[in-house]
């Protein structure tokens, strides 16, 4: 397996998805991306959150069938989406490894980490809905 370094671009795409606490879209990443390298494209877009994937630099998180959203955090933990303005967050609570093995005992699975996502509405949508 041939080293992945670092880029330019991948730097761009790290730190753009550091900056958003949302979990943006490829097509989001793209917008914040292209403020500070004008010429970059969709594709490389693309292309570098595969190589970031590769390199665990980053995770996919697939709660919509329409697209995929990233996240700066490759580490297992859980997440909250509003099912309103489909925002999606990090939840702060212990990973639980033990359902790992418990699925991995009962289901004689290879379990390797499992994703949980949690639904509703955020603080920004519950206060809309309250005006």
């Amino acid at each position: 397996m041939s080293r992945k370094r670092m880029t330019k671009q991948r730097q761009a795409i790290l730190q753009a998805l550091n900056d958003k606490n949302c979990h943006p879209t490829a097509d989001e990443i793209y917008f914040e991306v292209r403020k500070k390298i004008p010429n970059i494209s969709l594709g490389t877009i693309y292309r570098n959150l595969n190589v970031l994937l590769e390199m665990n630099k980053i995770r996919e998180i697939y709660n919509s069938p329409k697209y995929a959203r990233y996240d700066a955090n490759p580490k297992p933990h859980y997440h909250f989406q509003c099912q309103k303005c489909d925002r999606v967050c990090d939840v702060h609570l212990p990973y639980q490894r033990d359902l790992d093995k418990l699925i991995a005992d009962n289901e004689l699975f290879d379990v390797h980490h499992h994703t949980v996502v949690f639904f509703g509405l955020c603080e920004e949508c519950q206060k809309k809905s309250k005006d």
